[in-house]
């Protein structure tokens, strides 16, 4: 169901038929009441269609499942839910921050794969986040989300050191297919294929193959995976990769490792993932 909440005179209706992953997220927001207390709503995904009109959409039942941990940088309350709740339905973990000086500790405290940085922030510009943070040698990748969209502020983001520069509005798609780009290109990947020899894992469509099976993972299965195929040979602990799936204000569920682990070993067969007694988990590195 859709809900379509009138700003001027406080109604509220409802329609249906909306297609929560063609979001389109605009630039401006107006603040508004949640017009359904129901437990089946989470946190809402937020569309803008035309003045004064905002709109609610219900996430889909399997919403809450998460991969690898970005970080947020977005002061607009209703643009930063609805990119959040993009995210973590396209399988990342997500820490969300509203202003710039609380962007740099976070940074300066906590791993990120990448960041999306709006340049509009309170108490520290945009621009001089992402100055400050490249002048001590990050590499971080970090796409700018931002309103402004005039040549010279594209061109000075890319100089200043973004790896890339999204203009709101966008659509969600082009958002995650550069997402998963800059990320690639960090790990010195050409393709979205994650291996180690003997898994095949497309970070596109969340399929993995091993030999003559390929199945799709849920989300977290995914998430899981993913971390533990980036680091081939690695030992990952519990809490290593409880980090990559969960965000800051997200309940750590005590069995939901050991649950996954047994859920990809399921489909793909028990060698895929081994666990090293008292350590952690790993994929083999197949030479």
């Amino acid at each position: 169901m859709r809900y379509s909440f009138d700003i001027k005179n406080g109604k509220v209706s409802h329609e249906v038929g909306v297609d929560a992953k063609s979001t389109t997220i605009l630039k401006d927001s107006t603040e508004g009441t949640h017009p359904d207390s129901s437990p089946a709503w989470k946190t809402p995904l937020v569309f803008f269609e035309g003045k004064g009109v905002l709109t609610w959409a219900k996430a889909p039942e399997n919403h809450r499942d998460h991969l690898m941990r970005i970080l947020l940088v977005e002061d607009d309350r209703m643009i930063g839910e609805a990119i959040t709740v993009a995210l973590q339905d396209a399988a990342y973990a997500v820490d969300w921050v509203r202003d710039g000086e609380t962007a740099l500790r976070a940074i300066a405290n906590q791993e990120h794969e990448a960041i999306l940085l709006d340049l509009g922030l309170p108490t520290r510009d945009g621009r001089q986040v992402l100055r400050d943070l490249r002048a001590t040698g990050s590499t971080l990748p970090i796409i700018i989300i931002t309103a402004r969209d005039a040549l010279a502020d594209r061109v000075d983001g890319l100089d200043l050191g973004a790896d890339d520069y999204l203009v709101k509005p966008f659509e969600v798609d082009e958002l995650l297919a550069r997402l998963r780009a800059i990320i690639r290109r960090q790990g010195g990947q050409a393709t979205p294929i994650l291996s180690n020899g003997l898994l095949q894992l497309n970070l596109s469509t969340r399929e993995v193959q091993h030999g003559d099976v390929q199945v799709l993972l849920t989300a977290r299965e995914f998430a899981l995976l993913q971390a533990l195929l980036l680091r081939p040979g690695t030992i990952l602990s519990r809490v290593q990769l409880e980090d990559r799936l969960y965000g800051w204000n997200e309940t750590v569920e005590s069995n939901t490792i050991d649950f996954l682990i047994h859920g990809i070993r399921k489909k793909l067969g028990a060698e895929a993932i081994k666990n090293v007694r008292g350590a952690g988990w790993m994929v083999i590195r197949q030479p």
